[in-house]
C-alpha cells in the first residue's frame, strides 16, 4: 500500500507549521484535509495556509470550489485519491492535513458511506415517504427529523441538501445504523502514518480565543458579509461565519458575536478530539507540554519509512 502521512488534531494546535516541517524534511506535498479550505474566497474565517507559509511546499485541494458549489465526503475522498497517485508518481510523500475527522477517516478506510440497497422496492417506497414529508412540511422540518434520529449525519449534512438528507434516513431506516458508520470494519486503503496534535485544554482554549480576535483582525466581518449573502450554501454553516449574523441584524454586539466564535470553536476542537480518540488509529503528540517529543517523531516517521 502506499504510505501516506496524516497531521490531524483541533482547530488551532499547530498542524500548519508541523506539515510543512514534515514536507521540508520527507519531500513531501500538502494535501488539504479540511472541508472548509476548500472553498475559494473563505481564508480568514478558515484559518486558511498562506502563500507565505507555504513555504514553497506544493498544496492540493485548497480554492477547488466556489462558494455556491457542494463538496461531499465522497468528492474528497475520489480528488485526495488521486493527488496521491500522482504525489507518488514524482515519488514525494502525500500528507494530508486537516481536521475533518469524517474525510481524513474515509479516506484511509475503504470507507463505504451508506450500507442500504438503493435500487430494492423497500428503498424506493421508503424515498417516496420523505420526499412527500419534505414537501408538506419543508426541507428544515426533514433535516430535523434526521437529526432525532442521527445527530451525526445531520452535523455532516446541510437541511438543504434535501437528496442526502432523504438517503441519510432511508440508511437509518434500513439497517438502523447511521450512513456515517458503517456496520463492517472499514479496510485501510493506505500505509499510513496518522499524527494528532493535543495540548493541554486550557491551552488550547486560550489558542483558539487568541486566533479568533486575530481573525477579526485581519478582516473577518468583511469575509462573512460575502459568505452570509449566500445563506444556503455549506460555508454559511460554518463558525466563525454564522456566528455573525446576528450582529449583522442588530440583535448582539460585536463582543457577543466574538464571544459566540470562540464558545463554537472550542466546542469543535472538543468534537475533534473525541472523534480522533474514538475513530481513529493516531500517534498522539503534544509538542507544548513536551517538545522532545517532535525528535521521537521525526524517529518514528524513519522507522517507518524504512520499512
Amino acid at each position: 500500500m502506499k504510505k501516506v502521512i496524516v497531521v490531524a488534531g483541533p482547530t488551532a494546535v499547530g498542524k500548519t507549521a508541523l506539515s510543512i516541517e514534515l514536507a521540508k524534511k520527507y519531500q513531501g506535498e500538502v494535501i488539504n484535509g479540511d472541508s472548509m479550505q476548500v472553498y475559494q474566497h473563505l481564508d480568514i474565517g478558515t484559518a486558511k495556509i498562506t502563500t507565505e507559509e507555504m513555504q514553497g511546499v506544493v498544496h492540493h485541494l485548497l480554492d477547488i470550489r466556489s462558494i455556491n458549489e457542494g463538496f461531499s465526503v465522497a468528492d474528497f475522498k475520489q480528488l485526495a485519491g488521486e493527488c496521491i497517485e500522482q504525489i507518488h508518481n514524482r515519488s514525494h510523500l502525500p500528507i494530508i492535513v486537516g481536521g475533518t475527522g469524517l474525510y481524513l477517516q474515509a479516506l484511509l478506510e475503504d470507507f463505504q458511506l451508506g450500507q442500504a440497497n438503493e435500487s430494492s422496492e423497500q428503498s424506493n417506497k421508503i424515498r417516496q415517504e420523505y420526499q412527500l414529508y419534505s414537501q408538506q412540511y419543508g426541507k428544515k422540518a426533514l433535516w430535523q427529523l434526521l437529526a432525532s434520529k442521527d445527530p451525526l449525519a445531520a452535523d455532516k449534512i446541510h437541511f438543504n441538501n434535501e437528496r442526502k438528507v432523504i438517503r441519510a434516513l432511508e440508511v437509518w431506516q434500513l439497517t438502523n445504523r447511521s450512513i456515517f458508520d458503517p456496520a463492517v470494519k472499514p479496510q485501510k486503503s493506505y500505509d499510513d502514518f496518522s499524527i494528532a496534535l493535543t495540548c493541554e485544554r486550557e491551552k488550547l482554549y486560550e489558542r483558539i480565543n487568541q486566533r479568533v480576535l486575530m481573525m477579526v483582525e485581519q478582516g473577518l466581518l468583511e469575509e462573512a458579509k460575502f459568505v452570509l449573502d449566500h445563506p444556503d450554501t455549506q460555508a454559511a454553516k460554518g463558525i466563525g461565519y454564522k456566528e455573525l449574523v446576528p450582529y449583522f441584524d442588530g440583535q448582539c454586539s460585536l463582543d457577543e458575536a466574538i464571544s459566540s466564535i470562540q464558545q463554537n470553536s472550542r466546542r469543535y476542537a472538543k468534537r475533534q478530539l473525541t472523534w480522533f480518540r474514538n475513530r481513529m488509529e493516531m500517534h498522539w503528540y503534544d509538542f507544548f507540554q513536551a517538545p522532545d517529543q517532535k525528535a521521537q517523531l521525526f524517529q518514528a516517521l524513519d522507522d517507518w519509512l524504512e520499512q
